[in-house]
């Protein structure tokens, strides 16, 4: 009888490594939600957002899939109580429909003093 686990080695390569750094994902106006795991979807837009709104992206997309509408319920309520995004809505069928989120940012000359100071980056 074969285990259903993977070999020794292959489980020490997927255990947590706290002392790894943070894996860089490049911002662009397209965040696909589809590789992040649930548990961490808020955390995840909150991140993009915030990214994207300093970068000055004004027009962004978060695909997060048709499903039961889980995933696209968590981003909603994290737009709706994000300050800077001014809209959002389903996108066109030809970008995703309801399965993606349009959403639209306040632009950067429209910032409060607050908005543009740098994050700390300690």
């Amino acid at each position: 009888m074969t285990s259903a686990w993977p070999a020794a080695s292959t489980r020490a390569m997927l255990e947590f490594d706290p002392d790894a750094d943070p894996v860089r994902i490049p911002v662009t106006d397209v965040f696909d939600l589809h590789s992040i795991p649930p548990r961490d979807v808020k955390a995840a837009v909150e991140g993009y957002l915030e990214e994207a709104y300093r970068l000055g992206f004004l027009a962004l997309r978060i695909i997060h899939g048709r499903g039961i509408g889980v995933q696209r319920e968590t981003v909603r309520k994290v737009l709706a109580r994000t300050p800077f995004v001014i809209d959002f809505r389903d996108a066109p069928a030809e970008a995703g429909g309801w399965g993606a989120t349009i959403i639209t940012l306040r632009s950067a000359d429209n910032r409060s003093v607050e908005d543009s100071t740098p994050p700390d980056e300690s």
